[in-house]
C-alpha cells in the first residue's frame, strides 16, 4: 500500500508544479457552458416581420393589433409595414425580413360574412427556429382573433391544465451537468492519459518497472492520482458553475455532498476507462489524435445537449454504454431537482460497477516490460 501511496504523491507534487494545467483543464467546460448556455437557451427575439395590408378592414386592423402588442410586449416581432407584396418577398429572399404576413383584401369580408378568412404568412424556412417561432406567434395571433369578445359561462369545450413541478430551468442550467463531466473528463485526458503517455515515451515508467511493485499497486496509484485531481476540476467547476447558472441555494451542504460524491465516482470511472485505452499505448501522440473523438462520441449521446429520446436506434445503444450518460443523469437529478440518493443510486452504481471492469482489465493488459 505505501508504494502506492508513493505513486500517488509523486503525481499530486507535479500536478501542483502546473498550474496552468489545472486552469486550462476548467477553462473550456466554463466557456463552454456560458457560451452555449447563452447561444442555444435563449427565447427568438427582434424578428422582423413584414406586413402587407391589402385589406385595410376593421379585422385586419385588430389582426395588425394584436401583432404590435406582441411586438411591444414580448418583442418577439418588429414589425414592418409594407405596401407592396413584391417588395416584400425580395426583402424577405435577400435576409432583411424573417417572415411577410399578408392580409389579403377579401379578409375583412369573409371575417364579417363568417366565411373562413385567411392570412399568409411566408417566411424564410432555411433557419427552422425562425420559422417555427414566426409560425408560432402568428398562430397565437390568430388564436386571440378568433377567440369571442363574449365566453360563454359553461363552455363544452375541453381544456388543458399544465402543472409544472419544478421551476423554470433555463437551458444553461441544462447544461450545467454536462460541463461537470466534461471538466472532469478534460482533467483526466490531459492530468491523466497525456501525461501517463509522456512518462511512458520518455522513459520515465523505468524507475518503476525496475522495482518489485505489482501491476495492481501501479495501476492503483495511477488511478487515484488522476481522480484526486479530476475531483478537483468538477468540484471547482461544480460550485462556480451552479453560481454563473443560478441554480436556486447552490450551497446546499447535503446537495453538494451527494454531488461532491457522484464528482468522485465519475472521475474515478473516467480515469479507469483512460489508463484502459492508454495502458498499451506507446505512442504520445495517440491520445491526443483520440481526444476529439471521445470528447464526440461521449459527450453528445450522454444527453447534456439535447434529450436521448430523440436519438436514433444507433446512438441510444451508445449511451446505454456510455459512462457520461449516468453522470450527467445523476448531476440532472441533484442540480434541477435536488433529489436525494435514491434517484442515482442506478447511476452510482454502474459506474462503480464500470470502474471496477475497466481498472481490472487495465491491470491485467498492463506489461511490466517496456
Amino acid at each position: 500500500m505505501h508504494r502506492t501511496l508513493a505513486i500517488i504523491e509523486r503525481e499530486l507534487r507535479r500536478f501542483r508544479r502546473s498550474p496552468m494545467l489545472i486552469v486550462m483543464s476548467m477553462i473550456f467546460p466554463l466557456l463552454q457552458l456560458v457560451v452555449l448556455g447563452y447561444a442555444f437557451g435563449g427565447n427568438v427575439k427582434h424578428l422582423k416581420l413584414a406586413i402587407v395590408d391589402q385589406d385595410h378592414g376593421v379585422p385586419a386592423v385588430k389582426i395588425r393589433e394584436l401583432a404590435g402588442a406582441v411586438s411591444a410586449g414580448a418583442r418577439t416581432l418588429d414589425l414592418l409595414e409594407y405596401a407592396d407584396p413584391g417588395h416584400a418577398l425580395t426583402d424577405l429572399r435577400n435576409g432583411v425580413v424573417n417572415g411577410v404576413l399578408e392580409i389579403p383584401p377579401d379578409f375583412s369580408r369573409r371575417a364579417l360574412t363568417d366565411q373562413q378568412p385567411r392570412v399568409a404568412l411566408i417566411s424564410d424556412n432555411t433557419d427552422t427556429f425562425v420559422s417555427a417561432t414566426l409560425a408560432g406567434t402568428v398562430n397565437s395571433l390568430v388564436g386571440a382573433f378568433n377567440t369571442p369578445v363574449t365566453v360563454q359561462r359553461v363552455t363544452p369545450v375541453a381544456s388543458l391544465d399544465v402543472v409544472e413541478v419544478y421551476p423554470y430551468v433555463p437551458y444553461i442550467q441544462y447544461l450545467l451537468p454536462g460541463s461537470i463531466t466534461m471538466s472532469i473528463f478534460m482533467m483526466v485526458m490531459i492530468g491523466g492519459g497525456i501525461i501517463f503517455i509522456d512518462d511512458k515515451a520518455r522513459g520515465l515508467h523505468e524507475g518503476y518497472l525496475v522495482t518489485p511493485i505489482t501491476r495492481l499497486e501501479l495501476i492503483a496509484g495511477f488511478n487515484i492520482s488522476g481522480t484526486v485531481k479530476a475531483v478537483l476540476a468538477g468540484a471547482v467547476l461544480m460550485t462556480i458553475g451552479s453560481l454563473i447558472a443560478g441554480v436556486p441555494d447552490p450551497l446546499d451542504p447535503m446537495r453538494m455532498l451527494r454531488m461532491l460524491l457522484v464528482i468522485t465516482v465519475t472521475a474515478l470511472a473516467l480515469v479507469s476507462m483512460m489508463f484502459l485505452l492508454m495502458v498499451r499505448v506507446k505512442d504520445p501522440l495517440m491520445p491526443r489524435a483520440i481526444f476529439g473523438l471521445l470528447n464526440t462520441l461521449l459527450y453528445f449521446p450522454s444527453g447534456a445537449v439535447y434529450p436521448q429520446q430523440a436519438f436514433p436506434g444507433w446512438m441510444k445503444a451508445i449511451a446505454i454504454a456510455d459512462p457520461f450518460t449516468y453522470s450527467v443523469h445523476a448531476f440532472k437529478s441533484l442540480l434541477l431537482k435536488n433529489t436525494g440518493f435514491s434517484a442515482i443510486a442506478y447511476d452510482l452504481a454502474f459506474l462503480m460497477v464500470f470502474s471496477a471492469i475497466a481498472m481490472t482489465a487495465a491491470t491485467l493488459l498492463f506489461r511490466r516490460s517496456l
